[in-house]
């Protein structure tokens, strides 16, 4: 073999070598993007959807909340005014007592929802101003009963925007943010998934000096962590549309409640009208005006004083029992 040949070979294999590896750095380094980037694609959708189920869900509540405010100042407001006129009530006498009992229609439920009135008129009042971020939403999530609780009625706004700015499942929902002394948006996640939301809510980028084979093994890394960072925000964003789901029944449950309500409202006034206020001296069909009105205002309280989800940010199953049995009682009318 000639002289130079002998080295030429060598550095040809050599050379062939070299530009095989500079080929597959190249493919890796290629590769590593593509997984990266579809991780990161992965996870951005995901983080969308949920944050397009949060502002829905966030939506219905404050949707609810404005609802219960709208009854509480209206037809409950008026059903008081009247109903608290009558001399001589005597409605354990009256037909339908069980149903009555169950509702739990005597002086101290009639004073709660009093209470709450009082309470729903002093945040109406306060509207013009508009009413702090997060305030309706308090108002829909929990027991108008358990909100009012914690304020005086001279105070009624700060106390439900002072809720909802400490609560991390209220932040979550747009009721405060960290600025604001809430948990804000990652304390939500801890609190209504379990998630740990840091790993969750930072962009996933390449580790920029390795060679390319570490950097293709680190985006397959990255690319299994994506995996279950978006089943995580996707069982997130589920508990999010359960919640909506649930609030949007209370809303239509109670709006079918009122529209019921109203007319019977109606009755009652017409009833002190015409027979005065002594219900001992009411005829039968009077009594039964009386009896049904304060049956469902009994109906209407048990949905106000229902929270739909418990501090840590679940829903309730009392909320649930109670659609079962108002849905099977309207039905049976």
């Amino acid at each position: 073999m000639p002289l130079p040949l002998m080295f030429i070979i060598p550095a040809a294999v050599t050379g062939v070598a070299g530009a095989g590896k500079t080929v597959k750095s190249v493919l890796d380094n290629r590769q590593a993007n593509l997984i990266t980037d579809d991780a990161n694609a992965r996870v951005e959708d995901a983080q969308g959807y949920l944050e397009r189920s949060r502002d829905l869900c966030a939506n219905a509540l404050s949707n609810l909340g404005e609802e219960k405010l709208f009854v509480l100042n209206n037809s409950i407001a008026q059903f008081i005014e009247s109903f608290e006129q009558i001399k001589n009530l005597e409605l354990e006498e009256s037909l339908g007592l069980e149903e009555l009992r169950k509702l739990h229609i005597d002086k101290e439920s009639m004073a709660e929802l009093k209470e709450m009135q009082q309470f729903a008129a002093t945040v109406a009042g306060g509207a013009a101003a508009g009413i702090a971020g997060g305030a309706l939403t308090a108002f829909g999530a929990y027991s108008a009963a358990t909100t009012f609780a914690t304020a005086s009625t001279g105070t009624a706004i700060s106390a439900l925007s002072g809720a909802a700015a400490s609560n991390a499942t209220l932040a979550f929902f747009g009721g405060g943010s960290l600025a604001a002394g809430g948990a804000g948006m990652a304390g939500g996640m801890i609190v209504l998934g379990g998630l740990v939301a840091g790993p969750a809510l930072l962009a996933m980028g390449l580790i920029t000096g390795k060679k390319a084979d570490e950097k293709l093994e680190m985006a397959r890394i990255n690319s299994v962590q994506a995996d279950a960072i978006c089943e995580e925000l996707g069982n997130f964003a589920f508990q999010c549309d359960a919640i909506r789901r649930r609030s949007d029944m209370f809303y239509t449950m109670l709006a079918r409640l009122d529209a019921r309500f109203v007319p019977l409202v109606f009755e009652l006034e017409t009833v002190l009208e015409d027979e005065g206020v002594d219900y001992a001296q009411y005829s039968p069909e009077a009594k039964s005006v009386v009896l049904r009105a304060a049956t469902l205002a009994g109906s209407v309280k048990s949905l106000l004083d229902t929270p739909i989800l418990t501090e840590e940010g679940a829903l309730t199953a009392e909320s649930e029992g109670l659609l079962d049995v108002l849905g099977v009682s309207l039905e049976g009318e």
